[in-house]
């Protein structure tokens, strides 16, 4: 038993450890990027956005569009920096559980089909950037060594 478990379980996860810099920068980079190309797009075409914010029953349309594509935009590019992460990575989490509720709820029957919304994908992702941080690889983790931070986990 104790073979196996240092076969699957412990070998696997020393090899990883020379890793561990590889999976937060990995999706800062995807979705930071995804998320600011969405933000530049809408902030581009505030008026057929605002349009669509009204349709979806979005508060405060003419605030709630360029605030968004504000937060889409800036948080995109910040998550690729890995700068203040945690701040628009949970901004961005709490934008994707509005984006189900306010556009895609109606064609919820299932938590299948919940699940496999891309919108579900991207919280997921963001929640645990949120949680785990950005990374080693990150302006945050350069900030903390500049401020004599080291051990500090960003």
């Amino acid at each position: 038993m104790n073979f196996i478990a240092n076969l699957l379980i412990l070998l696997p996860a020393r090899i990883a450890s020379y890793f561990s810099w590889a999976g937060p920068l990995i999706m800062r980079v995807i979705v930071g990027y995804v998320f600011m190309l969405s933000g530049w797009g809408k902030l581009n075409n505030l008026p057929l956005m605002i349009e669509n914010f009204t349709e979806w029953g979005i508060i405060f349309p003419k605030i709630m569009t360029p605030f968004v594509s504000g937060v889409e935009f800036f948080g995109g590019l910040m998550l690729i920096l890995g700068l203040f992460t945690r701040i628009p990575a949970a901004m961005l989490a709490f934008t994707m559980l509005v984006a189900i509720k306010a556009a895609k709820w109606e064609a919820v029957d299932s938590l299948q089909t919940l699940l496999g919304f891309e919108e579900a994908t991207y919280f997921a992702g963001f929640l645990w950037l949120a949680i785990a941080g950005p990374g080693a690889v990150s302006l945050d983790r350069l900030l903390l060594n500049a401020t004599g931070n080291r051990s500090a986990t960003p």
